[in-house]
């Protein structure tokens, strides 16, 4: 029986990474700086549209809810794959299709004309950034590993002022193009940067021992799996936080503290712009502080943060607990993934990331639904409780390795001694 397509096409793959020639550290990395910058664009300015698309497919806050989980759900279903892909093929060549994909797929949503087809377009849309989002960890590690020392954080900040411009420019052009328009021109845009990105990402490629490896045949290697879902729930605790405060921020000041509509909006690009400058100084609070201590340290933050903002009556003191939560949210999640990749290569990312994109998923619905019951604030306070979740799971990670608390051993020798005093009045 003849190879699968997947394995045959390995070798062709290898000798078309072997003529792109080894790009410098400093290209290498102001490309994946790029690609983080490109997929938050894109993603930023879909957001800054969601309203117009809705209104024209006509869809009311319950078919929108199921629109927008098809898009996480798309992107659930391709991580592992993504992960598999870039072991096999290598991250730099997964990462410029996926950035294909990202920019094609990102016009589909502006084409619907009902929620159906809405629903199947950001299905294709959440599949396209799920792989670009794991592809690009994955080169993001790879560049990490080469300069020795921590970037993946500066890296990130990278994908947050990308997505901050997307929904500026998006909410600045609004009145003026329509949606399909808009996410022609801005996927043109970023299919043109992605052209000259390619050459110096599939040059990445050169060094990677899994494609340049003569046989098919690969060895299995240990993956130390409780350490990569352990790192992925720490992931997932703070990208809880980040969606909560993405999708109920602004609804929070508004309801809650009589916040203009300005205002309100204010509160998320707060945090969005704390979180951003955090990472950019990602690199150098861990040369400071130690990887653990900014870990535990953030996650503390940012539930002081979120305590802040959840109790106040007063705006600016929200606002700034918004501000505290993004600073403290910052590096945890890069710096997760970045030793989820050291451990785990690409399918350690894969299996982490997807792990941790299951709290940026079911945070929204899980705030919708404490907030019916316990109220706004209550719900969003539950940000704080998951964060000191996130500090406990970092203090039992050790290397590769989940260190849980030792149970003290009980003493029976009291319980023998007294079963045989029990022996003895039994006979007597």
């Amino acid at each position: 029986m003849s190879a699968p397509f997947f394995l045959r096409a390995r070798e062709p793959v290898g000798r078309l990474v072997r003529r792109a020639p080894e790009p410098s550290l400093g290209r290498l990395r102001a490309a994946v700086a790029a690609l983080f910058a490109l997929d938050g664009f894109v993603f930023g300015t879909w957001a800054a549209r969601v309203p117009d698309v809705s209104a024209q497919v006509g869809a009311g806050h319950t078919a929108l809810g199921a629109a927008l989980l098809c898009l996480s759900l798309g992107a659930l279903a391709c991580m592992q794959l993504t992960g598999a892909l870039a072991a096999r093929l290598g991250p730099g060549l997964v990462a410029s299709v996926a950035a294909v994909g990202v920019c094609a797929t990102a016009v589909l949503p502006g084409l619907a004309t009902s929620v159906p087809a809405l629903c199947a377009a950001l299905l294709a849309f959440g599949a396209a950034t799920g792989m670009v989002n794991v592809a690009a960890n994955s080169v993001g590690v790879q560049v990490e590993a080469r300069a020795g020392r921590p970037i993946l954080s500066g890296l990130h900040a990278a994908f947050s002022f990308g997505g901050l411009g997307g929904a500026l420019l998006g909410g600045l052009v609004a009145g003026s193009l329509d949606v399909p328009t808009h996410l022609v021109v801005v996927a043109g845009a970023g299919l043109l940067l992605t052209a000259a990105l390619v050459p110096v990402l599939v040059g990445a490629d050169a060094s990677t021992r899994a494609v340049l490896a003569p046989t098919l045949r690969v060895e299995p290697r240990r993956r130390p799996t409780a350490v990569l879902v352990v790192l992925g729930c720490i992931a997932g605790a703070t990208a809880y936080g980040e969606g909560a405060l993405t999708d109920w921020g602004a609804l929070h000041l508004r309801e809650d503290l009589g916040a203009a509509s300005g205002l309100a909006a204010a509160g998320y690009a707060g945090f969005a712009l704390t979180m951003a400058c955090g990472r950019l100084a990602g690199g150098y609070l861990v040369a400071r502080l130690g990887e653990r201590r900014l870990l535990i340290g953030g996650t503390a933050l940012a539930a002081l943060g979120a305590l802040l903002a959840v109790t106040t009556t007063s705006v600016p003191v929200a606002l700034l607990g918004f501000g505290v939560v993004g600073l403290g949210l910052a590096n945890v999640f890069p710096l997760a993934i970045a030793r989820a990749g050291a451990l785990g290569g690409s399918t350690g990312i894969a299996l982490s990331t997807t792990v941790g994109y299951t709290g940026l998923l079911g945070g929204p619905p899980a705030i919708g639904f404490l907030a019916s019951h316990a109220g706004l604030p209550v719900a969003l306070g539950t940000v704080a409780l998951l964060a000191v979740v996130a500090a406990v799971l970092v203090a039992l990670v050790d290397g590769d390795r989940v260190r849980l608390p030792a149970v003290p051993a009980l003493d029976l020798a009291p319980v023998h001694r007294a079963a045989g005093d029990l022996r003895i009045l039994a006979v007597a």
